[in-house]
């Protein structure tokens, strides 16, 4: 199964698909980020960043998708413009018919470290092993995708399991 994650914002969206074989084994597909420029109005920011989600979602062709959830910012601004990204993340998804799941970064810490108030450095650190990789993926929006990415498939098994553990009782 292959997942794209997406730490979304309107100035840096970081994006990062993972792969899962049947043994559990997860496996980096790729990871980057799409940056519009601030010269741009926020329509045509948020154009261009649907747009090479679009690109990506066709390429890649991810089974299911995760967006980090929107936490609370002191600058209202900032959490706005957040807000329109993922938005715009969830459209492209939704468009692209890719089932989507959103977590709070507590959730995506939790997952990956096994503690929701781990730092960024951790989350990062665990991203690399995880994923058996030689270095901390750059950027840390990039970083943070892969660990959203990351986040979903461990829900997802927990998810299956815990369905098959149901339909065992129910048989």
């Amino acid at each position: 199964m292959v997942v794209i994650g997406i730490d979304p914002g309107v100035a840096i969206t970081g994006y990062g698909l993972v792969r899962e074989d049947g043994q559990g084994q997860l496996a980096l597909v790729e990871f980057g980020v799409i940056q519009t420029p601030a010269s741009q109005a926020i329509p045509d920011r948020l154009l261009e960043l649907h747009q090479r989600l679009c690109d990506l979602l066709r390429f890649h062709r991810p089974e299911s998708g995760a967006v980090e959830k929107l936490f609370f910012q002191r600058n209202v601004l900032t959490a706005m413009n957040v807000g329109h990204a993922r938005g715009v993340a969830l459209l492209a998804l939704s468009q692209a018919g890719v089932k989507v799941a959103e977590y709070t970064p507590m959730e995506v810490k939790q997952a990956v470290t096994g503690y929701g108030g781990a730092d960024k450095r951790q989350v990062q650190s665990m991203v690399r092993m995880l994923l058996d990789l030689e270095a901390i993926p750059q950027p840390d929006d990039a970083a943070d995708a892969l660990a959203v990415a990351i986040c979903h498939l461990h829900a997802a098994r927990s998810f299956s399991a815990y369905r098959q553990a149901g339909e065992n009782e129910e048989h």
